[in-house]
Parts: C-alpha cells; structure tokens; sequence
C-alpha cells in the first residue's frame, strides 16, 4: 500500500486520482529544485502530472526539462506517497499520487520553458526546511541526509 503523507481526505468530497512523477536532483552537493510562483511562492521537487497515454519516465524528463531548463540521466525509482490536495490551477480536488525518483542533472538548455517556474539549487538540509510539502521533504531527508 502507497503511504498517504499530509492532510487526510475529507470524508465524502470526491477526489481525481493524479499520477505524477518528480525528482531528487544531486549535483556537487545540491539539490536542483524548482520555484513555483503561482498560485503562491512554493519550493518544489521538479516534476508533475503524467499525461494520459504518456510513459512515467517520459513524463519525468519532460517536467524537469519545463520547470528547470535541465536535461537528467539515469533516473531510479526511490518510491511513492500518496496525497490529497486542491489544485487552484485546475479547480480539483486531487488525491496526488507522487512516484519520486533520483537521477543525474546532465546540463542546462536554459531557463524553464513553463511559466512561474525558476530553476534554484540548495543543500539538503536547507532543501528539507523549504520544500512545499511533508512528502517531497520526507523522501529528500530519507534519501540525501
């Protein structure tokens, strides 16, 4: 069974299940992770939804390339939790699940190519207190420190 990490569903609102994939970036130390500015400022594990009909990992390589401008190598499946969230920019109720990887940053084709995203590096320890969700912090304590 998946873990549910975060708020618990609200009994009788009805959630779309959204599969995604995101990534625990290493690179000299840092961790490659991206700003979300909208609907508010929100550190983040680059990555997101899989299209419908497209494969996890193609998923994966397309979102970091969108909110980071990064092209990765490798990606290893770490895990997944689940969790359950509005989505302001889609007008859903979600149940989120999030399958996180690790892999390579290779380099830099420029800035994002998706709007309100800004490409920042920092430690795992600081990567921890800042990212915007008990999930994303949890994997990164688990896996980087």
């Amino acid at each position: 069974m998946t873990p549910r990490i975060g708020t618990p569903p609200e009994p009788g609102r009805r959630y779309t299940l959204r599969p995604g994939v995101y990534a625990i970036l290493p690179r000299a130390g840092r961790l490659l992770l991206t700003l979300q500015a909208d609907p508010g400022p929100e550190v983040q594990l680059p990555g997101g939804g899989i299209d419908p009909g497209e494969q996890p990992l193609f998923a994966l390589h397309r979102e970091v390339f969108e909110e980071t401008g990064w092209r990765i190598a490798r990606p290893r499946r770490l895990g997944a939790f689940r969790r359950f969230t509005f989505m302001p920019e889609y007008d859903l109720w979600a149940e989120k699940l999030c399958v996180i990887y690790t892999a390579q940053p290779v380099r830099p084709h420029g800035p994002p190519t998706e709007a309100g995203h800004t490409a920042i590096w920092r430690s795992p320890e600081q990567a921890v207190g800042e990212l915007g969700n008990r999930g994303d912090s949890s994997f990164v304590r688990r896996f980087c420190l």
